[in-house]
């Protein structure tokens, strides 16, 4: 259900209502659909609720905290990825973030390496597949996850198992396991709250939306940013504007 707020991009065009595609690109969509239903009713009956209660409840400062937290424990994913996909730069700013963040910064819970010219290199197995050269496949929608491809896939998969926190045997495993994957989803669901709220008030066809949204912010983070323009999906505002 929360593979779909990890989205830098969504930010981008939460307001728009983006055009129903051919389902050429989308052959798998009979069984997307209903995967699709069945996460938004257990999004509006238990994770929504919580999340908005959490960020009502929970000082900014607090969640910030967490947050830091959180991407510092995600250093060796993007470690690994940065050395796969032969980005030197990348894994010696994420080595460097990881020892600030963890000495000066309380174990992650502050961010001074930001401070120091040091921004994330944020990767995963999906994006050093993409980069190795391999394509997308056809749109999936995982249940609880949300939106996905089988190439993104196969890379959280590659993600969870080759966490030194997931391959390390120690006691309480499973429960740290649990709790850092409950913390994450929390953390991105309540960051996500006023985006999905506005993508569902304003798209004719939410399913689209989510679909073209996905495909555009996955296109971005694999080209660190650098969104190409032909890879933009269509927005029905943009033929408004052009009547005008």
């Amino acid at each position: 259900m929360f593979r779909f707020i990890i989205i830098g991009a969504f930010g981008l065009c939460a307001g728009c209502t983006a055009r129903a595609e051919p389902d050429i690109i989308d052959p798998w969509a009979r069984y997307n659909h209903p995967v699709f239903s069945g996460n938004r009713a257990v999004d509006e009956a238990m994770f929504e609720p919580v999340a908005k209660q959490y960020k009502k409840v929970t000082p900014e400062p607090v969640r910030t905290g967490l947050d830091n937290f959180l991407s510092n424990l995600r250093a060796p994913t993007d470690l690994l990825n940065n050395v796969l996909q032969g980005n030197s730069e990348g894994a010696l700013t994420t080595i460097g973030r990881f020892g600030i963040n963890s000495t000066i910064g309380l174990a992650g819970i502050m961010d001074p390496a930001v401070d120091m010219g040091l921004q994330p290199h944020k990767e995963d197995f999906g994006q050093t597949l993409a980069v190795w050269g391999v394509g997308p496949g056809p749109y999936l929608v995982l249940p609880f996850f949300g939106p996905s491809n089988p190439r993104d896939a196969t890379g959280l998969v590659v993600d969870v198992v080759t966490h030194p926190l997931f391959l390390v045997s120690y006691p309480g495993a499973t429960i740290v396991q649990i709790s850092r994957f409950s913390a994450n989803s929390l953390a991105q669901r309540t960051a996500a709250i006023e985006l999905l709220d506005n993508l569902q008030v304003n798209s004719l066809d939410e399913y689209a939306s989510y679909r073209s949204l996905y495909e555009q912010s996955r296109e971005d983070a694999i080209h660190n940013g650098r969104l190409r323009l032909d890879a933009l999906p269509d927005f029905d505002e943009f033929d408004e504007f052009d009547d005008e």
